[in-house]
């Protein structure tokens, strides 16, 4: 017992000496952060290249400035990998940070109040496309770096590695990976790219789904046609792909790909009862959101259905005439983007294979179908007895003042999964991101309060990991 209170108040000495830090260093932090926020780095519109090559130099400069022995741009067959190391001692663990400098785009433009990459502060966030997912989110981890350098806490060695394709697929990544296993040696990798239940309940993402995503485009006629001439006797594109995707559903939710089920890992009845502990007002919810009503698949909880079951989406569809006005067209063609994210046990590329199969064998023969899988990754399970997960456990328990809970993700971070397979290392993700943030949608931003609990709780992570 007296170990444990010395223990406690050291942590609480260590962690007033990080907020006496934050609180001195809080406005260079955010206008750090900015610089990179100002730079459109959309990795997704290929106008924007030249954006993913200023971002990392960007990168490179605020880690070398952090107190990083070496940090350069690498190139990739894609958008070029930002690399930082700091080594104090070879025979110490040393904890690999990833992050992604890319965003996803920022249409519609007129849904944002604030401009997408000019940052604004106001009413305790801040408000700009990647304050959370992933700029914010990964500075935490460099200002966190700097704090234990320059304070001389630095327990462990560190390695960056920042990408710019995540939010494409990370397709570069798992070649640059391959090629670099000695240089990105470590015994674990630290993320924070993932949310927290709420602001005053912590947790720690324990799983995240897997993902595939696919192009269709359904051909009619060989040409646009008059709808009055053409109307009722020659088939309409976007009815049949509307059909077609209706179909991937039946009465209950379940998803009708033959064989989609088969290998989803099922959890046991204790362990959904663990997960049902976590607080969830499905009412907020739903007003949050504007809708009156849930919908998902037959048997399962709201945060079951985004948690271990897969789901199939439409992200995406077009087709015909969507200008000002009318224009009485029966189109030639109809396109749809269409993702589906995946649970423990499911092989990406199966899936990939068999919607690929489905999809166009079920296509009636008065329209041609075309499938074009786009990117991909596999579902991730980190074990709550791993040594690190144990370390953010302790860390965030001490800023927030409860243990965090063990969360699944519906989200995705394909390339954490191919960490594991390539380098053999386990992934934390210890993520300080809300639901509310609206990431990947207009008016995304970050709490401030989120960020710099963030500062706060990542060196109490290296502390505890290098203990």
């Amino acid at each position: 017992m007296e170990q444990n209170n010395k223990q406690n108040s050291d942590a609480k000495q260590y962690l007033a000496e990080i907020r006496a830090y934050i609180e001195q260093n809080k406005d260079r932090f955010l206008e750090e952060l900015f610089t990179l926020i100002r730079i459109p780095s959309i990795s997704s519109e290929q106008e924007h290249k030249p954006d993913m090559v200023r971002c990392a130099e960007r990168w490179r400069e605020l880690l070398t400035a952090a107190g990083a022995d070496r940090a350069e741009v690498m190139p990739t067959e894609g958008n070029p990998v930002v690399y930082g190391e700091k080594t104090i001692d070879p025979a110490k663990p040393t904890v690999l940070v990833y992050g992604h400098y890319d965003v996803m785009p920022v249409a519609p433009m007129v849904l944002w109040r604030t401009s997408p990459f000019e940052p604004v502060v106001k009413d305790g966030k801040i408000w700009a496309r990647g304050a959370d997912d992933d700029k914010g989110q990964s500075f935490m981890q460099a200002k966190a770096f700097e704090w234990m350098v320059r304070s001389g806490n630095l327990p462990c060695n560190v390695k960056f590695m920042l990408e710019g394709e995540e939010e494409i697929g990370s397709g570069s990544l798992y070649g640059f990976c391959e090629k670099n296993k000695e240089l990105l040696k470590a015994d674990i990798i630290l993320v924070s790219d993932t949310s927290m239940i709420a602001p005053d309940v912590p947790s720690i993402t324990s799983g995240l789904r897997g993902l595939c995503y696919w192009e269709v485009e359904v051909t009619g006629a060989n040409h646009d046609l008059h709808s009055g001439l053409f109307g009722g006797a020659v088939a309409n594109p976007i009815n049949v792909l509307c059909k077609m995707i209706a179909d991937l559903h039946d009465a209950d939710g379940h998803i009708t790909i033959p064989g989609f089920y088969d290998d989803v890992l099922v959890l046991s009845d204790e362990e959904r009862a663990l997960m049902a502990q976590a607080p969830f007002d499905e009412q907020a919810y739903k007003q949050e959101l504007g809708v009156k009503a849930l919908k998902g698949e037959k048997g399962y909880t709201t945060k079951e259905r985004t948690g271990i079951r897969p789901c199939l989406d439409v992200c995406g569809i077009w087709g015909g005439y969507t200008g000002e006005g009318t224009k009485t067209v029966l189109p030639s063609k109809a396109y749809a983007k269409i993702s589906t994210r995946l649970v423990a046990n499911q092989d990406f590329e199966k899936i990939s294979r068999q919607f690929q199969q489905y999809f166009e064998s079920v296509a009636p023969d008065y329209v041609t179908v075309k499938v074009t899988p786009c990117h991909g990754g596999a579902a991730y399970v980190a074990p709550l007895e791993l040594k690190a997960y144990r370390a953010a456990e302790n860390a965030m328990q001490q800023v927030y003042g409860r243990r965090p809970i063990p969360t699944r993700s519906g989200g995705s971070i394909p390339i954490v999964a191919g960490f594991e397979k390539i380098l053999g290392l386990k992934s934390i993700l210890m993520g300080f991101g809300l639901a509310t943030d609206d990431i990947h949608a207009p008016n995304e931003n970050y709490p401030l309060e989120q960020f710099f609990h963030g500062i706060e709780t990542i060196p109490l992570f290296y502390r505890y990991f290098a203990e």
